[in-house]
């Protein structure tokens, strides 16, 4: 078991809208204002101005970054999805699990978070790793 010490500065977690802006953002990729607005606003009724106040505390927190296209600011995230996900869990493990990646596996496994044919699918990646394929 191998422990580890947070050194990584702890963001807050998305909201539930901030994570559907990063979303717009991650599939646009680079999303302007309006194009974010269009993703938005198909499951919030919320103005154009919120979506820009939402991109730019994004920004502020170091999730997106800007570039002006002529007059407009077009977004990119700092990230991919996938590396913020694996971040969230990184900070959930040392803070819940004493660092310890084999505690927080054990227990998705005791309370039946992962399916068989995810487990198999685990059990594969792992096996092609130690094996050194990607």
């Amino acid at each position: 078991m191998t422990l580890r010490t947070a050194s990584a500065r702890v963001r807050a977690p998305l909201t539930e809208l901030e994570n559907l802006v990063m979303q717009a953002v991650w599939d646009a990729a680079p999303a302007s204002v309006e194009a974010v607005y269009q993703v938005v606003v198909r499951h919030h009724r919320i103005k154009e101005t919120t979506v820009r106040t939402l991109l730019r505390r994004l920004e502020q927190k170091g999730y997106l970054r800007h570039e002006a296209v002529g007059r407009a600011y077009v977004y990119q995230a700092v990230e991919p999805s996938r590396s913020l996900a694996a971040r969230a869990v990184r900070q959930i493990i040392d803070r819940l699990c004493h660092g310890s990646v084999e505690e927080l596996v054990t227990g998705m496994v005791d309370a039946k978070v992962l399916s068989q044919s995810e487990l198999k699918q685990l059990e594969e990646l792992i096996r092609s790793r130690r094996q050194g394929r990607k």
